[in-house]
């Protein structure tokens, strides 16, 4: 049996490799898509061939869970604490131009203690945590050397994200983009920097905050050639298409076995942005999408499955075992634990955390399997709840939903032996969890955070 102390240095470092060794990181973080989007999940109503692609030579965990809206999981991405850990359970009202930000120096990050370890670090996208133009040092102390993120907020008005975007690269608006799209410059911002660390023989961390799919919903590059219609399916087919790129740009870069990309969304697909073409006909919502294994509701903004299950995807290096599929729960603060040992990056014991890594299932292997995964919003919004799996519990209100037939969720039948066991478990774990508590040293017991 493994003692304490290996299990511990397994999760929280992994020895320091030289330099040519060491792996980069490029993660590719999409916004409001769920898991049914995918094909390679069951998806019906979308064409994903790269993320089909990233499957089939690459690993695909099946159960990947976020809290369902951005600010909330990207602060839990960040900083690998649950929500009400750190606190963040509303949007940050940056596109009203807010003071307020997200303190990345009381809350360290996984890029921070990265780039410590002689990594280069970049950011792009969405920067919905602190209003830039108020806090231009925030990216940075974030621990990104370098950016080009959509600047929300400028002079007093809300900006675009898509079509003349206002994007911010390494402090100042680029003037040189008017006629482009918004996500094809961010394509070539990561492009840039991989080919950059490759030409300087470092290794690189890049989190690319894909802009897509998220609403407004309007014409994409190949629509204006196309001459047709905007839609969410055309949406996220682009969105494919500009992971078929940076997939490319690996190989081309000779960097694959060197490079771990990974995709995985922020939360659920915003669900009034599709509209059902089948609607109207029996046990069609307006709004349903549809997979393999049936009729996806909800989505963004909602507590439940379609809210909070996104799809996470692994590519590249030998060591990923190809077109397998990973069945442990896993929750978005996993991700930090992860990326900390993947670059043989120490976590200081100061830091406290509640996500465990996911290296060993990145490589085949079985990991430390978790016994649930934690959503919250605020209190208004549905509060705080724990999915088993099979059942998911709200400490507020006490419902409890029975989600043994996914996409499907009912209410959960406290008669049935099952569901009152779980519901006494979960109860149980509510207790330990405390907002803006104490959090367990690492590395917690199995199924114990």
């Amino acid at each position: 049996m493994q003692s304490f102390l290996t299990i511990a240095c397994g999760i929280l470092t992994c020895l320091t490799a030289s330099a040519a060794e060491r792996p980069n990181v490029l993660l590719i973080f999409a916004d409001d898509i769920g898991y049914e989007a995918l094909n390679c999940y069951g998806g019906l109503d979308f064409e994903t061939p790269h993320l089909n692609r990233m499957a089939e030579q690459g690993l695909r965990f099946s159960r990947a869970y976020t809290s369902p809206v951005c600010t909330p999981s990207r602060v839990s991405l960040h900083t690998g604490l649950y929500v009400t850990r750190h606190g963040h359970v509303n949007v940050l009202p940056v596109h009203t131009g807010t003071d307020k930000t997200v303190d990345f120096q009381r809350m360290p990050t996984f890029t921070q203690q990265i780039r410590a370890n002689g990594y280069r670090t970049s950011v792009t996208g969405k920067w919905q945590l602190a209003t830039i133009e108020k806090h231009p040092d925030h990216i940075r102390n974030a621990g990104f050397d370098s950016w080009c993120v959509w600047q929300i907020w400028n002079q007093g008005a809300k900006t675009d994200r898509h079509w003349n975007a206002t994007l911010n690269h390494d402090g100042a608006i680029r003037k040189d983009i008017a006629d482009r799209f918004g996500p094809d410059v961010l394509v070539d911002y990561v492009i840039a920097k991989m080919r950059e660390a490759k030409t300087a023989d470092k290794p690189f961390l890049i989190v690319h905050n894909e802009m897509l799919p998220h609403w407004p919903i309007v014409e994409t590059p190949d629509d204006r050639k196309l001459n047709r219609e905007a839609g969410l399916p055309h949406f996220i087919h682009y969105m494919d298409k500009l992971v078929g790129r940076l997939l490319d740009e690996v190989e081309t870069l000779g960097i694959r076995d060197t490079t771990y990309v990974i995709f995985i969304g922020d939360n659920g697909t915003w669900e009034p942005d599709f509209l059902n073409p089948n609607a109207g006909q029996p046990g069609e919502k307006e709004h349903t999408r549809h997979t393999t294994a049936g009729k996806v509701n909800g989505g963004k903004f909602m507590l439940n499955d379609a809210g909070s299950h996104v799809p996470l995807l692994v590519w590249g290096p030998h060591a990923v075992p190809v077109g397998s599929v990973c069945h442990d729960l896993v929750d978005v603060v996993d991700l930090f634990p992860t990326f900390c040992e993947l670059t043989g990056t120490k976590i200081p014991q100061s830091i406290t955390l509640d996500g465990r890594s996911l290296v060993p299932q990145l490589h085949g292997k079985p990991g430390i399997p978790r016994a649930w995964v934690h959503h919250a919003l605020h209190e208004k919004q549905g509060g705080e709840n724990l999915f088993d799996g099979q059942f998911r519990l709200f400490r507020q209100s006490e419902k409890m939903l029975d989600a043994r037939a996914l996409p499907s969720e009912k209410s959960a039948d406290l008669s049935d032996p099952e569901a009152a066991a779980a519901k006494a478990k979960l109860e149980g774990v509510f207790g330990k969890i405390r907002p803006n508590g104490p959090r367990p040293p690492l590395p917690f017991p199995s199924g114990g955070n």
